[in-house]
């Protein structure tokens, strides 16, 4: 019973710790990638989300139109 209770409160201290560091990951990986955009001639990058696989997705414009970008972990982008 005691091993239940201390593997429940080591899961419990470390699911926000865990998600802090996601957040954090997340957070860094979407500026390098709106800088990477950038550097590819987009402006107005937003709403960057990441994708279950690995992917970036979000709202741009390229030569003053709007377009919806698809960054890889290669750094290779596709626009629509």
């Amino acid at each position: 019973m005691r091993a239940m209770l201390l593997a429940s409160a080591v899961v419990l201290l470390t699911v926000p710790a865990l998600a802090q560091t996601r957040n954090q990951t997340t957070a860094a990986g979407s500026a390098g990638v709106t800088s990477r955009l950038k550097s590819q001639g987009y402006g107005n990058v937003h709403g960057l989300h990441r994708t279950p696989d690995g992917k970036w997705v979000g709202q741009a414009t390229r030569n003053g139109r709007p377009v919806t970008v698809t960054s890889d972990p290669a750094g290779i982008t596709i626009a629509r």
